[in-house]
């Protein structure tokens, strides 16, 4: 499903609310700050700056907590999210920053309204959060989220590149289905939004991207264990083409055949010949149970 916030303020609303000190915006801008900043983005990171302020408030818009709940933001950059999260009035807001010369930035221009981080968010002790907010750098998007959605964050809003946040969304059947997208509904359930084209970022990125929010689990997790159950994915989806009378021996061990631990996961009788993107995240908790010799809680079934 896909969504747009209708709340966004204005462009000129967006940079001069009161009380809040004016970022970069506009591509020139943005340049002529990296500039005396000394700070070249980077390709390795894939790292571009938003320029587009509704894009920032229809994210803020999504984290959908009241004020005085700790709010943190991934990758702040130049401050066009931390500025709309602060306009929306909430936080306390902790902001994490790779880049130690933006994150000397950010805290000298937002001074005591935040708390600047300056670390790698794949690495660096998250803070307790309600809500994490971010427009994630594309090469290291896909591990940021797993990160958060293993630490069971509550609420995240992100922005990613347009494939990845399809790929998390994604249901059986579909191209972009897979291990990603079972991992993502392991851990919670994803919701889509806008689309974002590359003309909202400097520099401009080749691809378009997407916002979304993951809500975590309040129930236990429905496997297991979850170690074990990213491993069976791995194997079963190494060879995506290959249909699961080939795959699933891959995973059975023991005295169990995998028509026994098929039957018992509950699977429809011609999964012999269906490929793993055909059953739903559901078909392989289920076979979690199966293979650790546990009974199938009733639902979790293809």
């Amino acid at each position: 499903m896909s969504r747009t916030s209708t709340a966004s303020l204005s462009r000129r609303n967006a940079r001069d609310a009161p009380d809040l000190p004016a970022v970069p915006e506009r591509p020139e801008e943005i340049r002529s700050t990296l500039t005396a900043l000394g700070v070249r983005p980077s390709k390795e990171w894939g790292q571009s700056f938003l320029t587009d302020p509704f894009v920032a408030d229809a994210e803020a818009a999504l984290v959908e907590l009241p004020a005085g709940r700790p709010v943190v933001e991934i990758g702040g950059g130049l401050g066009i999210l931390t500025a709309a999260l602060l306009r929306r009035g909430l936080g306390p807001i902790t902001v994490i920053e790779r880049d130690r010369r933006l994150a000397r930035f950010l805290a000298t221009t937002f001074g005591s309204r935040i708390t600047v981080v300056a670390g790698d968010a794949l690495s660096v002790a998250l803070p307790p959060a309600d809500a994490v907010v971010g427009n994630l750098p594309y090469s290291a998007a896909t591990p940021i989220l797993l990160r958060l959605f293993a630490a069971r964050m509550p609420r995240v809003v992100f922005l990613v590149q347009r494939e990845v946040a399809e790929r998390l969304a994604a249901g059986p059947g579909s191209k972009r289905y897979g291990r990603l997208s079972i991992i993502a509904q392991l851990y919670g359930s994803i919701e889509l939004f806008r689309t974002v084209g590359p003309e909202a970022f400097a520099p401009r990125p080749e691809v378009e991207s997407r916002i979304g929010v993951h809500v975590a689990r309040s129930d236990p997790f429905p496997v297991p264990s979850v170690p074990e159950f990213e491993e069976v994915l791995r194997r079963l989806f190494s060879s995506r083409r290959k249909q699961l009378s080939n795959l699933l021996p891959r995973v059975v061990s023991g005295a169990a055949s995998a028509p026994d631990i098929a039957q018992r996961a509950h699977w429809p009788e011609d999964w012999a010949r269906r490929r793993p993107e055909e059953l739903p995240p559901t078909a392989f908790f289920a076979l979690a149970h199966a293979l650790a010799g546990r009974t199938v809680p009733e639902g979790e079934s293809s």
